[in-house]
């Protein structure tokens, strides 16, 4: 059961009405479910499907092509050769085919352009000359490692430059579509416990399909993470070996900012990992960002010179702050320390990052979906003249207001006391003072379960709840 993704599946169903041959490509995050999609909307269908091979040089490669010739039909023919000999072959391959619409499927398409292979060039060949002259093909491409599906096909400047029909960036599941696929599986998962499970996992629907209905989270987590055969245990650095043929930059990127949560800049990443700031450091950014696992985003007030890029992917972060450290094997690792301060610490962190990947459910709990606005950082260290402040987000909107948001994971109604509130206020006043914005401020407050009322509640202006992220 296709979970979701009915906006993307609308976009598949569409290219089989049109008059026309269409190509689409279809990239995201390894196992954020490209290939489930592709396969449920079109009921596998396929008038040809076929999958790259993980690692394979060119003749494995395209050994396992033919492979896939003869299977949907075409009979036996002596060994391929080239990438041009086998798209001619496919393109026999659905001449012969009476389907009113022949849905070509090619999956993990990176994986086909070895080196020297003249694959983007065969492929080229392939659209442009036959397939693009028809009416009832249907290409759809798809890969795990955006950049190159970014690069090769979308952005290409030679003979793909436009010529792709639609394309579809497929992202990870909202706490909505997890707690849509908790109801499906039977999972009986309170929004608390979903909201956790995401601050783990992420909207990875692969990693939710490992959870056990008769678990509870804390034991579904040691047995999915920190138990000896743990599935998901020894993930981190395949993940990152299936995505990019020289992967130990980006890990090393990785690694280092999940050691700050608000994120770092250029220079302090460079100054951490003590790479070399160059055009390979400059094109790992590039791609991790792309791939979804970073986020580069601007402080308010400031240029590009001083973005800042934080890790936005829940499991690299849990990974490297919890899985690593676990240097004891404890198996149940996280039962354990659910009721000490590692725990508070990792859930305040990562309440703060889940608030960050539900910006438009938060923007349309406030009203405001249909006002022009921007999110943006902003921090200060203090001087002689001034207090230190740090807001982890800000909206700055277009009917001349910003809303500094406040987030904090609490397990009751958050209460507000007099040093808190004097934080509060003190941030605001800094923050009009430092940046001279003449907008109205809006303080607002996203926690777990409401706000308290009491003497000091006054300086909050909005609340926005956990129940708000699951619109």
């Amino acid at each position: 059961m296709l979970i979701g993704r009915k906006e993307e599946s609308k976009v598949l169903l569409n290219a089989v009405n049109s008059d026309e041959s269409q190509f689409i490509a279809v990239y995201g995050r390894r196992r954020v479910g490209k290939t489930y999609l592709i396969k449920q909307t079109f009921n596998e269908t396929f008038a040809f499907q076929h999958t790259g091979l993980a690692k394979g040089n060119m003749h494995e490669q395209l050994a396992e092509f033919q492979e896939s010739l003869r299977r949907y039909g075409l009979k036996k023919e002596k060994k391929l050769l080239s990438w041009q000999e086998a798209f001619h072959r496919l393109e026999a391959l659905l001449e012969s085919k009476a389907d009113t619409k022949k849905i070509v499927f090619i999956d993990e398409m990176p994986w086909l352009d070895t080196p020297q292979s003249n694959f983007i060039s065969a492929l080229e060949h392939f659209w442009n000359g036959w397939a693009n002259m028809r009416h009832d093909i249907i290409l759809v491409v798809c890969g795990s490692a955006t950049s190159w599906i970014v690069n090769k096909i979308i952005n290409d400047y030679g003979g793909l430059h436009n010529r792709l029909t639609n394309q579809i960036h497929l992202k990870p599941f909202t706490l909505h579509e997890c707690e849509q696929f908790c109801k499906v599986k039977e999972i009986p998962f309170s929004r608390r416990d979903i909201a956790e499970a995401y601050m783990v996992m992420g909207g990875i629907p692969y990693y939710w399909s490992f959870l056990n209905r008769d678990r509870s989270l804390s034991q579904n987590i040691d047995a999915m993470f920190f138990k000896e055969m743990a599935p998901l245990k020894t993930e981190y650095n395949a993940l990152y070996a299936s995505l990019f043929k020289n992967s130990g930059m980006h890990v090393a990127i990785v690694d280092v900012l999940s050691t700050k949560m608000s994120g770092m800049t250029r220079m302090d990443i460079l100054k951490n990992t003590k790479l070399s700031d160059n055009t390979a450091f400059s094109k790992t950014l590039e791609e991790l960002e792309q791939s979804g696992f970073i986020r580069k985003y601007s402080q308010f007030g400031k240029k590009e010179r001083g973005s800042i890029y934080q890790l936005m992917d829940n499991y690299s972060f849990f990974y490297n702050r919890y899985i690593k450290s676990n240097v004891n094997n404890d198996e149940c690792y996280w039962s354990n320390n659910i009721q000490t301060r590692l725990y508070t610490t990792w859930v305040g962190l990562a309440f703060e990052r889940l608030c960050l990947q539900h910006i438009n459910q938060m923007k349309q709990s406030l009203g405001i979906l249909g006002v022009i606005s921007n999110a943006f950082s902003w921090q200060i260290s203090a001087t002689d003249d001034h207090y230190g402040a740090q807001i982890d987000l800000l909206i700055d909107r277009g009917d001349n207001v910003i809303n500094l948001c406040e987030m904090k994971f609490s397990g009751d109604e958050f209460s507000i006391d007099k040093s808190c509130e004097e934080i509060f206020r003190r941030k605001s006043s800094v923050f009009r003072q430092l940046t001279g914005t003449k907008k109205t401020l809006r303080m607002t407050l996203v926690t777990t379960y409401g706000l308290r009322i009491n003497q000091y509640s006054g300086c909050v202006n909005d609340v926005i709840v956990l129940d708000d992220l699951f619109v």
